[in-house]
């Protein structure tokens, strides 16, 4: 049990932290979003998020931010995550805490690896400094939790997506290229921005020649597309195979979904958003790969027979086990 106890500002401190971390929400894998606050007599003195993979790590920042690193002396650090304590691309950030003169450590969430966890704790408090964890450890894990999966499991976190009727059908009207709304479409490209890989089936790219691409949001760099395909067969010209991203473009032929996501994370991708359709889909749940599911529904009656999710159904799936449902509606300009 931990025997420092957070103060009423700890929570004050770490959300300012917390909003630090976003700022690099979706730009950072394969490391985590990470946001510090530095705090000395009361009043911020500095702060700093993780921006990239081989980039300076929140702390780091935060310490490089002060005028005179001097003043980290006496001071507390919040960290929304457990600093590291092993050397990757970059130094371990408990060796330059402790050297900084900082004498307290507030951080939110536990390093899901347990290779890692709660070793910073030990050292820091070896060296004299007060910890204390699991501030809004809630809101901290859940910023990362895609990362949080991928190194438990080595699988990365998915989100099933997709457009649809009321009668939950995906084939546009006649007439329509869209089931859904320009605001539906603008917040599944925010999702798309913070996925290292979309993944749709073969059908979905002979019927819609999809692109698949992140736009006007910047990024990094576009997403990993793949393709689970039975045949192997596609469209040579199709966007994914000709376009200028066509090197961003992975096909897997004759692999179940769960091989191809153990593959898509020995890559380094933690999270992956499956765009339909509903046989692609209807796999996913079927095999209880599926950890969040963003529906945009329409207010249209369609019918027809291409169901937004197939496979064998509830029936048949005795996979136990929490998902994440996030519903949206479009109700303008279906």
């Amino acid at each position: 049990m931990n025997p420092s106890q957070p103060t009423p500002s700890d929570e004050k401190m770490m959300r300012l932290a917390l909003k630090e971390a976003r700022k690099g929400f979706g730009n950072t894998s394969p490391n985590p979003a990470v946001g510090a606050v530095l705090v000395k007599n009361g009043r911020v003195i500095a702060r700093g998020w993780h921006r990239a993979a081989g980039c300076p790590h929140a702390e780091i920042e935060a310490l490089r931010a002060l005028k005179k690193p001097s003043a980290a002396k006496g001071a507390t650090i919040y960290i929304t995550l457990e600093p590291c304590s092993t050397h990757g691309r970059t130094p371990p950030c408990s060796a330059a805490i402790i050297e900084s003169g900082i004498t307290r450590v507030v951080y939110g969430a536990r390093d899901p690896n347990p290779k890692h966890a709660g070793r910073a704790d030990e050292i820091l408090r070896q060296s004299g400094i007060e910890v204390v964890s699991g501030v809004l450890e809630a809101e901290c894990e859940s910023l990362n939790r895609a990362w949080n999966k991928w190194i438990r499991t080595g699988l990365p976190y998915v989100i099933a997506k997709t457009g649809m009727s009321l009668d939950g059908r995906i084939g546009s009207p006649k007439g329509r290229r869209w089931i859904t709304s320009e605001a539906s479409r603008k917040d599944a490209m925010k999702i798309r921005a913070a996925s290292g890989a979309i993944l749709v089936g073969a059908e979905t790219v002979r019927t819609d020649n999809p692109s698949l691409t992140v736009r006007n949001i910047p990024v990094k760099q576009q997403p990993l597309r793949v393709v689970w395909s039975r045949s192997g067969n596609l469209p040579p010209d199709c966007h994914l195979l000709s376009d200028e991203y066509k090197e961003r473009t992975l096909v897997f032929q004759g692999k179940s979904l769960k091989e191809v996501l153990l593959d898509l994370g020995q890559r380094g991708v933690e999270q992956v958003l499956i765009e339909g359709g509903g046989r692609t889909l209807g796999e996913a749940f079927d095999e209880g790969l599926v950890d969040r599911v963003v529906f945009y529904v329409a207010p249209l009656l369609i019918g027809g027979e291409t169901p937004s999710v197939a496979g064998s159904g509830a029936a048949d799936n005795e996979t136990e086990g929490a998902v994440d449902y996030s519903p949206r509606f479009s109700s303008k300009g279906c």
